[in-house]
């Protein structure tokens, strides 16, 4: 993003009443939206418990990663007038945000830090970088720097380096190289400022290697970043002439030795553009963050840990959707979680300041169309925002995020039966647990059973974090009538819990530490042998894997390794270990490991799966099988699982083709010859494929039920 943007779009449309009312739930919404006097508080003591409609588990022996220092981030913008208000930093000091991404989305290709000028943009007064850099240390945060790609080079870049981090000692870890680079015009459609002849992802990959050369010979400690493209978001799988891939495999097959992170941009989309669907295709967003670090791990191997992955713009949409109201404000703390429990270290919103659009009115209040976390103050015609730097509801949901936890605390895995209720936890270190509960139904409160395995918590009442409707910021409602095992939470609202352990229990009881993050040494299409640093005060080691918020041990051993077996081919797995000390008491558990084993070298048969084209959204596949097996095969069968749900056959040729759920069979046209033994012969079919999301192969096809090599 570069530019404050005009939204245009349909009003909100009228969501369905999909769950009635009970006079219970009613009762308990009235008592949390109450004020909370004694009277108050003895009066929700004494009203009859509501019954749950929610279940949610969560399971403080899942490990989804620590939150990093620079987990919350905002964007900053030169043409942003506001940027350096003071209170700006204070309102963001409040909500824990470790990073300030600058000089502004698109901007970063046309602007030069040293003049600090923007040709055929708008600079605006005292957006400079030493300003920038004063509310960055006001605010308690670190700088993401976007060096110019599109107008700049190598030494510009450096320079900027050697001002920020030897003249000034800022200390300025975090710089990528460019923005959006693949909209530059190479595939069709260019908004992104790009003076190379050659506009190729190689040429970009080229640069990257020239640009991070020049900057760590200045600062060999900073860390470089690459643009990719969101796998399943344009133009993901586009193949421009003369090009030997998409932009995302392109880039990476070049640049993995030289770069630090990758930097990402996830905007929800669609072509319903209410913050209401937008939080519906959230659950894309797992999917598209996986398939980046495979990604990573295909061209970078075993170094593949070491390059992280920053979600450095997001929203709903980058234009139409309902962008300040109070739909907008869930999604963003959903968003938040759940890129960060996914594998990402950095997620920052678009943008600190973006300016009105398009005026409606959502959940009774108005919507400015407004892409900025704080009011700028401006007007649309004769509507105007209020004063400048005051909150728009996405502020209070990355604020409530905050809520969960600070750096260094693990995130856990946590689970809800309910679509419209997302549930999100952190292991704090001291030994707490916070749970975030969002609810998405505007019209019913939703009662909440709360679920534990590897935490017990303790008598004490939890503390209540609220923000719903009549609330002007994160509110305290400890001492509401919620408990350990059930809340309830208002329409349209999110609360987080924060439970205190019961004594002797759980990780702080355990002489054990927490075992490091496994790695993969090896894997077959049965196996995998993973090894971890060892934990002080081991006796031995647990390895689980993780099925949502469920865990089953699948490993055990006293050494720092284990061997896997009896995998299914194809299959993906997410690992803990945990360690247990001489009396059995059960340390905190590592980070997350997630692997796919591979397909048979051996087979009786042999398979490729080629993707001829993509366009984002479609692409057309041919198949290729050949019998390696000492018979012949007479009426084969193709077979395979589709690794996310956004992915579908169309149509087909060649073959006969049916799908149900994510399976997919393909079986020989009518009066197909028999494949011959031997790999004397093959059979060939195609289709054209549709994918709402990110795109993966599958990862294990079978011919007659035996699964095939290659893929």
């Amino acid at each position: 993003m570069a530019l404050p943007q005009r939204p245009v779009g349909p009003a909100r449309a009228g969501r369905p009443r999909h769950l009635a009312r009970t006079a219970a739930a009613l009762a308990a919404t009235l008592a949390l939206l109450s004020p909370l006097g004694a009277a108050g508080a003895a009066s929700a003591a004494a009203q009859e418990a509501p019954t749950a409609d929610v279940d949610v588990r969560v399971n403080t022996q899942a490990s989804l990663g620590r939150l990093s220092d620079t987990a919350r981030g905002v964007n900053a913008a030169v043409w942003d007038s506001h940027m350096n208000d003071p209170e700006v930093a204070a309102l963001m000091k409040a909500a824990d945000v470790g990073a300030m991404r600058y000089p502004g989305g698109s901007y970063a290709d046309i602007y030069h830090w040293e003049t600090h000028t923007a040709p055929g943009g708008y600079v605006a007064p005292g957006t400079g970088f030493d300003a920038f850099m004063g509310t960055v240390r006001a605010t308690g945060a670190q700088p993401i720097l976007i060096a110019n790609y599109g107008s700049g080079t190598p030494e510009e870049a450096a320079g900027w380096v050697r001002y920020a981090n030897v003249t000034k000692n800022y200390d300025a870890k975090y710089w990528e190289i460019g923005n959006e680079n693949y909209g530059n015009g190479h595939y069709g459609s260019g908004w992104e400022h790009d003076d190379h002849a050659d506009k190729s992802p190689r040429e970009y990959a080229r640069q990257v290697r020239a640009y991070a050369a020049a900057m760590k010979a200045i600062d060999p400690t900073i860390r470089i970043g690459a643009v990719l493209t969101a796998p399943g978001n344009w133009p993901d799988g586009v193949v421009g002439e003369g090009d030997p891939g998409d932009w995302n495999h392109t880039v990476l097959s070049e640049v993995t030795d030289v770069i630090d992170f990758v930097s990402v941009h996830w905007y929800a989309g669609g072509s319903d553009t209410t913050a209401d669907a937008a939080m519906t295709r959230l659950t894309r967003l797992p999917g598209e963050l996986r398939e980046v670090r495979n990604q990573i791990d295909r061209y970078a191997g075993a170094d593949s840990p070491r390059i992280g992955i920053a979600l450095t713009e997001v929203n709903t949409n980058t234009g139409g959707a309902m962008l300040t109201a109070r739909p907008n404000g869930l999604f963003a703390a959903d968003a938040f979680m759940t890129a960060l429990e996914n594998g990402v270290f950095n997620v920052d919103w678009w943008n600190t300041h973006n300016g009105p659009g398009r005026i409606t009115t959502v959940d009774g209040e108005t919507d400015y169309g407004d892409m900025g976390m704080l009011s700028g103050g401006s007007c649309t015609g004769d509507v105007c925002q209020p004063a400048a730097n005051t909150p728009f509801h996405p502020y209070y949901g990355m604020k409530m995020t905050s809520e969960l936890g600070t750096a260094g605390d693990a995130m856990v895995a946590a689970s809800s039966s309910a679509q419209d209720v997302s549930a999100h936890a952190v292991h704090r270190r001291d030994g707490r647990l916070s749970v975030l509960l969002i609810n998405k139904d505007p019209d019913a409160a939703r009662t909440v059973n709360l679920e534990y395995a590897g935490f017990t918590p303790s008598a004490a009442a939890p503390e209540v974090s609220r923000y719903a409707r009549g609330d002007s910021d994160i509110t305290d409602v400890t001492g509401s009538g919620a408990s350990a095992s059930q809340v309830t939470v208002p329409p349209y609202a999110m609360l987080t819990v924060t439970l205190t352990p019961q004594p002797g229990t759980g990780p702080g009881a355990s002489a054990a530490d927490a075992p490091g993050t496994p790695g993969l040494e090896a894997v077959t299409d049965t196996t995998a042998r993973l090894s971890w640093e060892g934990a002080a005060g081991a006796a031995r080691y647990l390895v689980q894997e993780r099925d949502g918020a469920h865990t089953r041990l699948i490993g055990e051993t006293t050494g720092t390794s284990v061997t896997l077996r009896n995998l299914p081919p194809g299959s993906t797995h997410t690992v803990n270990v945990l360690a247990a000390d001489a009396a059995g008491r059960i340390s905190a558990p590592s980070g997350p490991l997630t692997f796919t084993t591979g397909t048979p070298t051996d087979a009786a048969c042999a398979l490729t799966f080629h993707r001829d084209t993509s366009w984002g959204n479609g692409f057309v596949t041919t198949v290729t099988v050949r019998n390696l097996s000492d018979t012949p095969i007479t009426g084969w069968t193709v077979d395979w699982d589709w690794p996310t749900d956004g992915q579908s056959v169309s149509s087909g040729w060649n073959a006969t083709f049916q799908q149900t759920g994510r399976h997919v069979r393909v079986t020989a046209p009518e009066g197909a010859g028999p494949l011959a033994p031997d790999g004397a012969s093959t059979a060939s079919f195609g289709f054209v494929g549709a994918n709402d999301g990110p795109n993966p192969d599958p990862t294990a096809i079978r011919l007659n039920g035996t699964v095939c090599s290659g893929g």
